[in-house]
Order: structure tokens, then sequence, then C-alpha cells
């Protein structure tokens, strides 16, 4: 007799089968007045700032990174990680806010699909989380675009600033995966359509915008950011900022409703706020300090999420986040799959759009045994900044006792403080229930947190700290312009920002072919670039695609609306 199996249904059919309470009544259960928040229906709502005012002296609570080995390109359940361990918290009785980024329309129409989490481990409601939320994307492309507007206008009216043409920085933004537009042409029929000069365009979360949003920490400390962006350079070598073009004040204007993070709730009904969603390539890829700094004083457990591996979004957590934000994890959480893991032998291909590898889905120890140095350098990664870990094994059904078994004795081995089987995509809260009690046994322990490097580090010793010391390299190489750029950043005085490294996600290295944990590499460092409103530089390591393409089969050829108006195909 064959025995059935538990069909579980899809996350948008989990999603809406979810009875929602009020948002109102979640906000009461976490201390958030009705008169602190402004509603968007019955199940979202903004904070206000205020908020912020009235818990100032309160204590805060616990705080976790959840981040991951290096993944394959479908993602290893880093979200559903996230949201599933602040329902395992709530089930062992624990006050918990789950605090993660609003995606971006570009990966859900595109190849990634929704990104509200899992199964039964979700942010809902879910076609509200991955679709228009409450306007704050669209606000930053708006504040974008207002000051692309302003400086060809500029340009076109006389351009009293001098700005050289070959110096300009700011492109344009929408928030749609568009290859198309990576480069145009704009101003071309006539004296009155504007200069005719190349430019193009990026994905809306790619915005030095976005960035701000995420890093501010309030209103005054937003407009003095936006004031401080470089959109071009003089021909006498002069930075021209959003103050000099006489835009600040009105992107500032645009993003007043922006700065409030959303208020939602998860499939079991816990508060999660969701605000910010910067890019973990380009920019840090984390979620606001605002809504951290809310959390912190409302919760026992804030649980947050860094994007893609270790080496990148939790690096820039640790390095730039927390220093604007003066909060310190007490606690990493390392996802891991054992498909990835397998993935890191180098003896297999995942591409996105096509089936996974039928090797992939059998017992491999052998593989195992050869990618598990992956998890074992990204824990390293971890621990650098003295904070205690745990990995969390996002279990699929295809997965093996002998290779989970073998994964948890390595990552014990390697320095994580335990390593458990998470099982939330498919048992919600129940199946984090584990994974809360360790992650709460780690929290308990003193962290010993610190910095990768000092700010007052040149550029070029910074660099040799995030290459050595995160990624594996021997050394580092820089191109002629980066060196130029170099010297006119330390000449302006930007040599003291913190550094956010811009890389594939893919790998350790800066190839994306080099899986595992790859040595005795030099890190090409192609040019740098200077964020200063959102207070970063990015040095580029090889090509970074600002503006995704569609696959062949965009995930939006999939999403409609069925005959009672309810959204189908989301995920």
């Amino acid at each position: 007799m064959k025995v059935k199996k538990n069909i579980i249904p899809s996350d948008i059919e989990i999603a809406q089968s979810v009875k929602l309470k009020p948002i109102t009544e979640i906000a009461s259960k976490i201390g958030i007045k009705r008169e602190e928040i402004e509603l968007y229906g019955d199940n979202k709502a903004k904070v206000k700032l205020d908020l912020l005012t009235r818990l100032k002296g309160r204590s805060e609570g616990k705080y976790i990174d959840v981040t991951a080995i290096t993944p394959t390109p479908l993602g290893e359940g880093k979200t559903v990680t996230t949201i599933g361990l602040s329902l395992g918290l709530a089930k062992i009785g624990k006050k918990v806010i789950t605090a993660i980024r609003q995606p971006s329309l570009g990966p859900v129409f595109g190849i990634k699909g929704g990104a509200a989490g899992g199964g039964y481990s979700q942010v809902v409601p879910m076609e509200d989380f991955n679709l228009h939320l409450t306007g704050d994307v669209h606000a930053v492309s708006i504040s974008h675009n207002l000051c692309a507007a302003f400086l060809d206008n500029h340009l076109h009216k006389g351009n009293k600033l001098g700005i050289d043409l070959n110096q300009i920085l700011w492109r344009r933004v929408v928030d749609i995966s568009d290859r198309a537009l990576r480069n145009v042409i704009i101003g071309l029929g006539g004296k009155d359509d504007g200069i005719a000069r190349q430019t193009g365009f990026d994905i809306s979360v790619a915005s030095e915008v976005m960035a701000i949003l995420a890093l501010t920490t309030s209103l005054k400390d937003l407009r003095q950011r936006i004031g401080r962006i470089v959109v071009a350079f003089s021909k006498e070598g002069k930075p021209i900022t959003t103050e000099n073009l006489g835009v600040a004040g009105s992107m500032t204007v645009l993003m007043m409703e922006a700065i409030k993070p959303t208020l939602l709730q998860t499939t079991e009904q816990t508060p999660a706020f969701v605000h910010a969603g910067p890019f973990a390539n380009i920019a840090h890829g984390n979620n606001s300090i605002i809504a951290d700094q809310m959390a912190v004083k409302l919760a026992d457990y804030v649980v947050t999420e860094s994007g893609f591996g270790a080496d990148l979004g939790m690096e820039k957590f640790m390095n730039i986040k927390c220093r604007y934000s003066k909060l310190t994890p007490n606690c990493v959480v390392m996802v891991c799959t054992v498909r990835a893991l397998k993935m890191h032998s180098g003896k297999f291909s995942v591409v996105p759009g096509k089936p996974i590898p039928e090797e992939l889905l059998k017992e491999n120890l052998t593989a195992i045994e050869e990618g598990v140095c992956n998890l074992e350098k990204q824990i390293e990664n971890a621990k650098l900044f003295g904070v205690p870990v745990v990995v969390a094994i996002n279990k699929f059904t295809t997965d093996t006792d002998k290779e989970i078994e073998y994964i948890r004795e390595k990552a014990i081995q390697a320095g994580a403080e335990d390593a458990v089987l998470s099982e939330v995509w498919e048992k919600g809260g129940e199946g984090g229930k584990t994974l809360a009690l360790a992650v709460v046994k780690a929290c308990d322990k003193k962290s010993k947190f610190s910095f990768l490097y000092p700010l007052e580090a040149s550029i070029k010793e910074k660099i040799h700290t995030i290459a050595t010391k995160v990624y594996g390299a021997k050394s580092v190489s820089y191109t002629a312009a980066a060196e130029d750029k170099i010297k006119l950043y330390s000449g302006l005085g930007w040599d003291k920002l913190p550094i956010c490294m811009a890389k594939t996600h893919l790998s350790l290295s800066h190839d994306a072919t080099l899986k595992g944990r790859p040595r005795d590499f030099t890190l090409p460092i192609r040019d740098i670039r200077a964020s200063i409103g959102a207070g970063f530089l990015y040095p580029l390591c090889g090509d970074m695609r600002t503006m995704p393409g569609l696959p062949s089969v965009p995930a939006g050829t999939r999403v409609d609306i069925d005959k009672n108006g309810k959204v189908v195909g989301l995920f």
C-alpha cells in the first residue's frame, strides 16, 4: 500500500487561507498606541516616528541577524527561516517582532517570484507585501527621478554650475526588470527637448535614495543625507550635489511617508515590520534602521535578515548598518541547505528557470563533504565579528537524515553554537521551535561584537581587510580608474566612510563560477563609486548589473486574477 504524501498548498493559497487580525490589534499587542499608526486599510499600517521618542528610555531586546551560506541562484530559504524563527520564538512564549525588507517588483515579475517567505512561514497579506504595499518604492522612484529631471533641466537652462557632461553620475530608475533601458540616449528631438546625452536606467531598489531610506535615523537625518547625494562633477572636478541643484528639499518631501515603517502580520498573527529594500550587491541589502530601532524597544527578540550570503549582506549589516544604528547583534543564524552544499562541491550546476539536477536530490555525502567548506567559511565570517552563530538547516523533502547529521557535525566543529533542522516551511512555528530554543541559548551568551576595520583606515586597507578576511583572497589588484578614484575620494575626505563591496553573490570570490571556499585568488577592483548620501563607498569587483533583465518565461506570466477577483500565481 502506497503512503499518500502530505501535499502542501501553494504559498499564495496558504497566505489567502489565513484569518487576518485587524492591524490595530497587532499593534496594540506589541505596545503601539492607536494614535501612533496610520491605517492603510484593515491589514496594514504605517508607524509614526513619534513612537521612537516615546520608547527612548526603554531597554533593548535581543537582536538576531539571519544570513546564509553562498546560495544557489534559487536562494536557500533565508526569508522563510527569518519568519519561521520568529514564529518559533512566539511558540515558546517570547515577545518577538520580524523586521524585513520590501521586495522589488522586478524579481517578483522576473525570475524570483514572491518574496514574503514561503509555505506556512509568510508575511501576509502576501499580495500586498509583494506588490505596491504602502507605496515606498514608488516614493523612492519619484524622488530619484525628480532629481534627474532637475539635473537635465539645469543643463538645458545654461549649466551655471559648469557640470561636466562626461562626469554625470545620476541615472533614472524604474522598478521593473527592463534590459532595454540599461543604456539610452535622452534629449533627442530638438532644442526644446533638452541636451542630448547618453544615460540609462537602474532598478529602483538600486537607487541611492533607497539605500538612504534604509540607513537614515530621523527625518532631519534623511534631509541631510539626501542633500549630500553627489550627482555629477564640475569641469573643475568639484562634486555637484542635490543641494547645489536645489532639489534636496523636494526629494525629502516626497519621502516623508516612506520613512515610516509598515506594520504587517505573519501567517500566525505575529507582528512584522516591512521597510526599505536596497540591493545587497551595490548597496548594503538590509531593512531599515528605523524599523529595527522601534522593534528592539518593543520586543524581547527581533529577527531581521541581510541579503545574499554572509560575505555580502551580513558583512555590510555589521560594518555599515550597525555603525549607523548603534545596535549590535546578539546572534547570527546561518541558513544552509543540503542542495547548496552539494552544489559547492563544484560538480553540479543550478540554473534559474530550469529543473534542479536530479543528482542534487539524491543522497550524496561525498558531494556534501566536498562542499561543506563554504558553510565552514561563512561561520568563520560571522565569528570574525565576535557574535555567536546558530546554523539552521532548511529542510527539503529529499534531504536524508545522514546528510543532515553530517552537516550538523561539521557546523559545530567549525564553531557554531548549534546546528538544527528547520522545518518552518512545512510546519510554521511548530517547525521552528527547536531553532528558536537554540537561538535563545546563543543570545544568552555574551556577545563580543567588534567591527572588522576602523573608519580611520585608508580605503585600500579597508578593502584589503574585507577581501582577505571575509572572501579569502590572497591580494587585491586595482585598475588605473580605481586608483584615480581612491586619490580623488581621499582628497575630498570621503576615505573615512565604510566600504560596501559590490560583487557576485554566487561565490565567496568575485568569480561566480568559483564554488566552495576559493583560496589564493586576487580580488580585482575595477572601479570605486561613492554614495555620499547613504554614507559608503562601493568598489566594483567586476561588472555589476543595476538593471536586471527578464528570463525567457517571466514569473509574471503566471500572475492573474481569478473569477472571484483574487490574485493567483504570485508564487
